[in-house]
Protein backbone atom coordinates (compact mmCIF):
# COMPACT_ATOMS: atom_id res chain seq x y z
CA UNK A 1 0.00 0.00 0.00
CA UNK A 2 1.27 3.54 -0.99
CA UNK A 3 2.47 5.89 2.26
CA UNK A 4 -0.15 8.53 2.31
CA UNK A 5 1.26 12.35 2.85
CA UNK A 6 -0.74 14.85 4.23
CA UNK A 7 0.31 18.49 3.08
CA UNK A 8 -0.75 21.41 5.14
CA UNK A 9 -0.06 24.73 3.78
CA UNK A 10 -2.44 27.66 3.25
CA UNK A 11 -0.36 28.67 -0.18
CA UNK A 12 -1.87 26.24 -2.69
CA UNK A 13 1.58 26.70 -5.14
CA UNK A 14 3.50 25.02 -2.12
CA UNK A 15 1.21 22.21 -1.38
CA UNK A 16 1.04 21.76 -5.30
CA UNK A 17 4.83 21.97 -5.23
CA UNK A 18 5.63 19.63 -2.64
CA UNK A 19 2.79 16.92 -4.05
CA UNK A 20 4.62 17.38 -7.79
CA UNK A 21 7.36 15.37 -6.08
CA UNK A 22 5.81 13.24 -3.68
CA UNK A 23 3.90 11.84 -7.03
CA UNK A 24 6.66 11.46 -9.07
CA UNK A 25 7.93 8.45 -6.10
CA UNK A 26 4.79 7.12 -5.58
CA UNK A 27 3.58 8.41 -2.78
CA UNK A 28 -0.31 9.55 -1.86
CA UNK A 29 -1.01 12.78 -1.34
CA UNK A 30 -3.58 14.61 0.60
CA UNK A 31 -3.67 18.42 0.99
CA UNK A 32 -5.24 20.72 3.47
CA UNK A 33 -5.20 24.49 3.24
CA UNK A 34 -5.85 25.43 6.97
CA UNK A 35 -5.55 23.63 10.55
CA UNK A 36 -9.42 22.52 10.24
CA UNK A 37 -9.16 21.19 6.62
CA UNK A 38 -6.14 18.78 8.44
CA UNK A 39 -8.21 17.98 11.65
CA UNK A 40 -11.07 16.68 9.70
CA UNK A 41 -8.46 14.54 7.26
CA UNK A 42 -7.17 12.83 10.58
CA UNK A 43 -10.10 12.15 11.84
CA UNK A 44 -11.62 10.03 8.99
CA UNK A 45 -7.87 8.98 7.20
CA UNK A 46 -5.21 7.09 8.01
CA UNK A 47 -2.27 9.43 7.29
CA UNK A 48 1.39 8.23 7.29
CA UNK A 49 3.03 11.41 7.56
CA UNK A 50 2.28 14.91 7.74
CA UNK A 51 3.90 18.28 6.38
CA UNK A 52 3.05 21.05 8.26
CA UNK A 53 3.90 24.79 7.75
CA UNK A 54 4.06 26.68 10.71
CA UNK A 55 2.50 30.48 9.71
CA UNK A 56 -1.38 30.17 8.66
CA UNK A 57 -4.38 31.83 9.59
CA UNK A 58 -6.59 30.53 12.23
CA UNK A 59 -4.83 27.60 13.71
CA UNK A 60 -1.26 27.74 13.20
CA UNK A 61 0.85 24.86 12.82
CA UNK A 62 2.11 24.18 16.29
CA UNK A 63 -1.79 24.02 17.72
CA UNK A 64 -2.50 21.71 14.62
CA UNK A 65 0.49 19.27 16.19
CA UNK A 66 -1.05 19.20 19.11
CA UNK A 67 -4.74 18.47 18.10
CA UNK A 68 -3.56 15.64 15.71
CA UNK A 69 -1.75 13.95 18.60
CA UNK A 70 -4.98 13.78 20.48
CA UNK A 71 -6.32 11.66 17.56
CA UNK A 72 -3.13 9.38 16.68
CA UNK A 73 0.82 9.06 16.40
CA UNK A 74 2.48 9.34 12.84
CA UNK A 75 5.52 11.62 11.88
CA UNK A 76 5.60 15.22 11.50
CA UNK A 77 7.95 17.44 9.26
CA UNK A 78 7.64 21.11 10.12
CA UNK A 79 7.74 23.47 7.21
CA UNK A 80 7.95 26.64 7.72
CA UNK A 81 9.84 30.41 7.13
CA UNK A 82 10.72 30.39 10.70
CA UNK A 83 14.36 29.75 11.19
CA UNK A 84 14.84 30.62 14.88
CA UNK A 85 16.05 28.26 17.38
CA UNK A 86 13.11 28.72 19.65
CA UNK A 87 10.52 27.79 16.96
CA UNK A 88 12.49 24.35 16.14
CA UNK A 89 12.96 23.62 20.42
CA UNK A 90 8.86 24.33 20.37
CA UNK A 91 8.55 21.95 17.58
CA UNK A 92 10.45 19.18 18.73
CA UNK A 93 9.01 19.49 22.69
CA UNK A 94 5.53 18.64 20.23
CA UNK A 95 7.05 15.57 18.97
CA UNK A 96 7.93 16.68 15.43
CA UNK A 97 10.53 14.83 13.69
CA UNK A 98 12.13 17.03 11.20
CA UNK A 99 12.10 21.12 10.41
CA UNK A 100 12.58 22.13 6.65
CA UNK A 101 13.33 26.39 6.18
CA UNK A 102 11.27 28.15 3.38
CA UNK A 103 12.71 28.30 0.97
CA UNK A 104 13.59 24.50 0.56
CA UNK A 105 15.20 22.02 -2.02
CA UNK A 106 11.78 19.81 -2.99
CA UNK A 107 14.70 17.29 -3.45
CA UNK A 108 15.75 17.77 0.23
CA UNK A 109 12.24 17.66 1.41
CA UNK A 110 11.73 14.26 0.05
CA UNK A 111 15.03 12.99 0.98
CA UNK A 112 14.01 13.90 4.73
CA UNK A 113 10.48 12.20 4.25
CA UNK A 114 12.11 8.72 2.96
CA UNK A 115 14.43 8.62 5.55
CA UNK A 116 11.51 9.33 8.53
CA UNK A 117 8.93 6.80 6.90
CA UNK A 118 11.89 3.91 6.91
CA UNK A 119 12.92 4.49 10.48
CA UNK A 120 9.12 4.55 11.18
CA UNK A 121 8.96 1.06 9.46
CA UNK A 122 12.32 0.00 11.25
CA UNK A 123 11.23 0.96 14.63
CA UNK A 124 7.71 -0.60 14.01
CA UNK A 125 7.73 -4.10 15.43
CA UNK A 126 6.42 -6.96 14.57
CA UNK A 127 5.65 -8.65 17.31
CA UNK A 128 3.29 -7.17 19.99
CA UNK A 129 2.66 -8.28 23.66
CA UNK A 130 0.12 -7.85 25.84
CA UNK A 131 0.90 -9.43 29.45
CA UNK A 132 1.13 -12.81 28.02
CA UNK A 133 -0.62 -13.14 24.39
CA UNK A 134 1.88 -12.40 21.88
CA UNK A 135 0.70 -10.68 18.36
CA UNK A 136 3.30 -11.84 16.14
CA UNK A 137 3.25 -10.18 11.93
CA UNK A 138 5.62 -12.22 10.71
CA UNK A 139 3.99 -15.58 11.72
CA UNK A 140 0.58 -14.13 11.37
CA UNK A 141 -0.50 -15.80 14.85
CA UNK A 142 -1.53 -15.26 17.91
CA UNK A 143 0.17 -17.02 21.16
CA UNK A 144 -0.82 -17.65 24.68
CA UNK A 145 1.46 -19.83 26.65
CA UNK A 146 1.85 -23.21 24.86
CA UNK A 147 -1.67 -22.33 22.87
CA UNK A 148 -0.76 -20.96 19.41
CA UNK A 149 -4.23 -19.15 17.70
CA UNK A 150 -4.05 -18.84 13.89
CA UNK A 151 -6.70 -16.19 12.59
CA UNK A 152 -7.93 -15.93 8.94
CA UNK A 153 -5.54 -13.09 7.37
CA UNK A 154 -7.72 -10.16 7.66
CA UNK A 155 -9.20 -10.54 11.01
CA UNK A 156 -5.03 -10.84 11.80
CA UNK A 157 -4.47 -7.77 10.31
CA UNK A 158 -7.11 -6.45 11.90
CA UNK A 159 -6.63 -7.36 15.31
CA UNK A 160 -2.71 -6.72 15.18
CA UNK A 161 -3.46 -3.54 13.84
CA UNK A 162 -5.47 -2.54 17.15
CA UNK A 163 -2.81 -4.43 18.77
CA UNK A 164 -0.22 -2.35 17.60
CA UNK A 165 -2.11 0.94 19.15
CA UNK A 166 -3.67 -0.35 22.57
CA UNK A 167 -6.08 2.34 23.47
CA UNK A 168 -6.30 4.28 20.52
CA UNK A 169 -10.16 4.40 18.97
CA UNK A 170 -10.24 3.71 15.11
CA UNK A 171 -13.28 4.79 12.94
CA UNK A 172 -14.60 1.88 10.64
CA UNK A 173 -13.22 3.73 7.48
CA UNK A 174 -9.53 4.02 8.98
CA UNK A 175 -9.69 0.61 9.68
CA UNK A 176 -10.63 -0.31 5.91
CA UNK A 177 -8.43 1.76 4.43
CA UNK A 178 -6.17 0.79 6.68
CA UNK A 179 -6.79 -3.59 5.62
CA UNK A 180 -8.98 -3.37 2.96
CA UNK A 181 -7.05 -0.39 0.61
CA UNK A 182 -8.95 2.87 -0.18
CA UNK A 183 -10.01 0.64 -3.37
CA UNK A 184 -12.62 -1.41 -1.09
CA UNK A 185 -15.67 -0.86 -2.15
CA UNK A 186 -17.70 -3.76 -0.83
CA UNK A 187 -20.25 -4.23 2.71
CA UNK A 188 -19.38 -1.11 4.86
CA UNK A 189 -20.03 -3.38 7.49
CA UNK A 190 -17.53 -5.39 7.09
CA UNK A 191 -15.17 -4.31 10.55
CA UNK A 192 -18.14 -5.18 12.64
CA UNK A 193 -17.97 -8.65 11.17
CA UNK A 194 -14.38 -9.42 11.50
CA UNK A 195 -14.25 -7.64 15.35
CA UNK A 196 -17.21 -10.12 15.66
CA UNK A 197 -15.33 -12.92 14.98
CA UNK A 198 -12.00 -11.97 16.34
CA UNK A 199 -14.21 -11.72 19.74
CA UNK A 200 -15.04 -15.10 19.23
CA UNK A 201 -11.66 -17.21 18.18
CA UNK A 202 -9.71 -14.73 21.09
CA UNK A 203 -12.67 -15.47 23.92
CA UNK A 204 -10.69 -16.18 26.99
CA UNK A 205 -7.54 -14.89 26.36
CA UNK A 206 -6.73 -12.26 29.46
CA UNK A 207 -5.52 -8.85 29.45
CA UNK A 208 -7.65 -6.93 26.96
CA UNK A 209 -10.48 -6.93 24.92
CA UNK A 210 -11.90 -5.49 21.88
CA UNK A 211 -14.53 -2.97 22.81
CA UNK A 212 -16.93 -1.24 20.37
CA UNK A 213 -16.86 2.99 21.06
CA UNK A 214 -20.47 3.89 20.31
CA UNK A 215 -20.77 5.78 17.28
CA UNK A 216 -17.13 6.03 16.50
CA UNK A 217 -15.41 2.78 15.72
CA UNK A 218 -13.22 0.60 17.65
CA UNK A 219 -10.15 0.00 20.43
CA UNK A 220 -8.19 -2.59 21.74
CA UNK A 221 -8.34 -1.91 25.44
CA UNK A 222 -5.97 -3.09 28.09
CA UNK A 223 -7.17 -4.26 31.39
Amino acid sequence: MKSKIMIVDDEEHIRELVRFYLDKEGFECIQAANGEQAIEIVENQYIDLAIVDIMMPGMDGFTLVEEMRQYREFPVIMLTAKSQSKDKLKGFSLGVDDYVTKPFDPEELLARVKAILKRYSINSSNIVEIGDVVFDGDKYEVRYLDETIHLPLKQFELAFELAKHPNQIFTREQLIEKIWGMDYDGFDRTVDVHVKRIRENLKGLPGFKFVTVRGVGYKLEVE
